[in-house]
């Protein structure tokens, strides 16, 4: 299944606008956990949504 992560800057502008793939919601928070983390965006606005629109991640 398709994830989206996306993160935001206070300002509206997207600093990370990706997909990727997992198999399930867990692993997907997971992953997108470890990509926020990676790239130090972890307290930025972001979201992560599944292929049926469900949240999986968010953080405002």
């Amino acid at each position: 299944m398709t994830y989206f992560l996306t993160v935001f800057e206070q300002s509206g502008e997207k600093l990370l606008d990706e997909s990727f793939e997992a198999p399930n919601n867990e692993e997907a928070k997971t992953i997108g956990q470890k990509r926020l983390d990676d790239e130090g965006y972890s307290q930025y606005t972001h979201r992560c949504v599944s292929p049926d629109a469900k949240l999986i991640l968010f953080h405002r």
